[in-house]
């Protein structure tokens, strides 16, 4: 039976470990540029697994992660034998970006992609008075607050967990949105949307409290408008071993192991 994978592109994080990993297993298995490969091995943590799906964005190349960083949630296990059976045996997870459109208080557009968020965060000492749309109704007229985050599935269990938003599994059609340290409205503790919810965050006062807006690694600084929505047009496959789900993770997380 012909393999759904013959060649390999590795990738590694600069942390030691992660290097010394690449070496052996360049050494041990046949490594071809990206550009050639039907796969990419990604070794490191989850900041590589995030920097190499916004890397190979728009490829369709799904990415097998090896953990060799610290917390490794979307990564599999690391192992030096059988990568070619692991491979063929690994199930598929299918996520997609949130397209992020910011202006900036000179009135430039400037846009990104997040697998993770999208959060919109203040610069200063002074909280961020923010107006939230959904789908062009005004939901909050003026929320005060550290800043204020959409999330994926796939990224809910990152910043939005530790903020107090909710865990979603990965296949639902949902995104968190979730208010940062709020003071007002007092009780709001944030929302779940239907993943093909246009949202729109508008910076009041501006100038006096500057807010920056942030897709995954990606920020602008002095933003006055976000607009936010998920991109279906882009597909990001991730590879995980049986039973290694990054489904099976995210519902792990919600009964705290």
């Amino acid at each position: 039976m012909a393999r759904r994978f013959n060649n390999i592109a590795f990738v590694a994080s600069a942390a030691p470990d992660a290097q010394s990993a690449l070496q052996v297993l360049q050494d041990r298995y046949a490594n071809v540029t990206p550009e050639l490969a039907d796969v990419i091995v990604a070794l490191g943590g989850d900041g590589l697994m995030l920097q190499s799906l916004h890397q190979f964005m728009g490829t369709a190349k799904p990415i097998y992660g090896m953990n060799k960083g610290t917390v490794g949630f979307l990564m599999n296990d690391f192992r030096e034998d059988d990568l070619f059976e692991r491979l063929e045996a690994a199930g598929r997870s299918v996520v997609h970006p949130l397209l992020m459109v910011a202006w900036d208080v000179m009135g430039v557009s400037h846009t990104a992609r997040a697998i993770n968020e999208v959060s919109m965060l203040r610069q200063t000492y002074q909280a961020a008075k923010l107006r939230v749309s959904v789908d062009n109704r005004v939901r909050i007229p003026e929320l005060s607050a550290d800043g204020i985050l959409v999330a994926t599935p796939a990224g809910s269990t990152a910043y939005n967990l530790s903020v107090g938003g909710p865990i979603l599994p990965l296949n639902a059609p949902l995104l968190a949105l979730t208010p940062i340290s709020a003071f007002r409205p007092r009780r709001w503790r944030g929302a779940l949307l239907p993943d093909y919810a246009k949202i729109q965050i508008e910076v009041l006062e501006s100038v006096n409290r500057p807010v920056s807006a942030v897709a995954d690694h990606t920020e602008f600084r002095n933003v006055s408008r976000v607009d936010i929505s998920m991109d279906r047009s882009v597909d990001l496959v991730m590879l995980h071993d049986p039973g290694h789900s990054l489904d099976e993770r995210i519902l792990r997380e919600q009964f705290g192991y």
